[in-house]
């Protein structure tokens, strides 16, 4: 009787052990890379906030944020199954998925585009049609190159009356400030490189946003594969919650995102003015979360109206399928 007694303790215990690892299984995080489209520079502080103070953790996920080389290696990545997520421009996304890879956008972090020509005050360049002739620096891999072509011929420009050349991404700043090979222009965002240019030395730059040149663009969004979409939509569904649970708190304390960012990158990142330029490159994309077509506001949104116009542009100047739909690029089922 003892015996039996004993034994029957023994397997309660075993099985408690067995639930008890089994649960912890289940309940483990998910590891999760979020594949950036750059170095960490300040607009990407709500997903180092995220991570600091364990927002992504709360929603079970282990994340691992990457460094980039340019929106389109970024969304490659994701096509590739070598990341889960990917931030980076929607319209290199969009260009990207038409041509068979298997992403879309399921957030939006920068409702707007932020593109621009960033020009040297001191190049005599005074309106776009004077870069006729004139070098110009991008990166092979960067959102910025999608829609220049629709800036030229907008401005009455094509592109064989500039000299556009590619320089290796961390040296893009660094080029322009040296005028290498006669430069006198980047391509870039205004949330990030006139702040760059200046904690480097430079002068503000004469801009010439893609927006004044017809160029309405959705911004900046988050990606996933096909696959995640249809087999882990939970997955999906939590990052999506954490993302905008993390720049919502970010909105309302930027300070604490670009204390998070400088924990993370620590370095010149972390000092005085490495923090500066982060809070004003922070403040572009916390002013642009919402388009004004969203009327009600809500973070992440993919504003139908808004890609609908991207679209258009991009069926037009872009080569685009004609027979895409711009609801073949996104979907807000995960969104809030």
């Amino acid at each position: 009787m003892k015996n039996l007694f004993n034994n029957i303790i023994k397997n309660i215990c075993n099985g408690a052990i067995i639930f008890l690892l089994t649960s912890a299984t289940s309940f483990a995080a998910d590891k999760v890379k979020l594949r950036l489209n750059w170095m960490y520079y300040g607009s990407h502080a709500g997903f180092a906030l995220g991570f600091v103070d364990g927002t992504y953790e709360k929603h079970g996920i282990d994340i691992d944020i990457r460094s980039g080389n340019g929106s389109s290696s970024a969304h490659r990545l994701v096509a590739n199954k070598d990341s889960h997520f990917s931030y980076g421009s929607c319209g290199a996304m969009t260009n990207l998925a038409s041509k068979g890879a298997p992403i879309k956008s399921i957030g939006v972090i920068d409702a707007m585009g932020t593109e621009a020509i960033l020009v040297r005050p001191d190049s005599g360049v005074k309106t776009i049609k004077d870069l006729k002739g004139k070098k110009i620096l991008t990166t092979a891999n960067a959102g910025v190159n999608t829609f220049f072509p629709i800036v030229l011929a907008n401005a009455g420009l094509k592109e064989s009356d500039v000299n556009i050349t590619n320089v290796p991404d961390g040296a893009l700043v660094s080029s322009y400030l040296q005028g290498s090979g006669g430069a006198v222009a980047i391509l870039g965002g205004l949330d990030d490189k006139p702040a760059e240019i200046k904690a480097n030395g430079g002068a503000q730059p004469i801009a010439f946003p893609y927006s004044d040149f017809g160029v309405n663009q959705v911004g900046y969004c988050i990606a996933t594969h096909n696959d995640t979409i249809k087999n882990n939509p939970g997955l999906a569904k939590r990052f999506i919650r954490a993302t905008m649970e993390a720049y919502a708190k970010a909105e309302k304390n930027p300070d604490a995102a670009v204390d998070a960012i400088a924990d993370i990158v620590g370095g010149s990142m972390a000092e005085e003015a490495g923090r500066k330029q982060s809070r004003e490159v922070l403040d572009v994309t916390l002013g642009i979360l919402y388009s004004g077509a969203n009327k009600n506001k809500v973070l992440g949104l993919n504003v139908p109206s808004d890609w609908n116009s991207m679209v258009k542009l991009m069926k037009e100047y872009n080569d685009l399928d004609k027979n895409s739909k711009a609801s073949d690029f996104y979907t807000n089922r995960f969104v809030n």
